[in-house]
């Protein structure tokens, strides 16, 4: 039983491993080169960021600027 609770620990453990941010401040400059005013609120300067600086697809981009407050 225990190796089960310890195998599920590490899954869990290894699905929050931490993603580049797209708005984060190694792509920020790549963010205010496409916008100066970049604004991540606006959905289409953060779809355009996301698919440019983070190379997502646009489903991914749009999935990702929507659960960020993007609209």
């Amino acid at each position: 039983m225990r190796p089960i609770i310890a195998i599920l620990a590490l899954m869990i453990m290894a699905g929050c491993q931490q993603e580049t941010d797209v708005t984060g401040s190694t792509s920020n400059s790549c963010a205010i080169n496409l916008f100066p005013g970049y604004n991540p609120k606006d959905l289409n300067q953060c779809m355009a960021v996301c698919s440019k600086c983070g190379r997502g697809t646009t489903v991914t981009c749009s999935t990702s600027c929507k659960l960020r407050g993007a609209g």
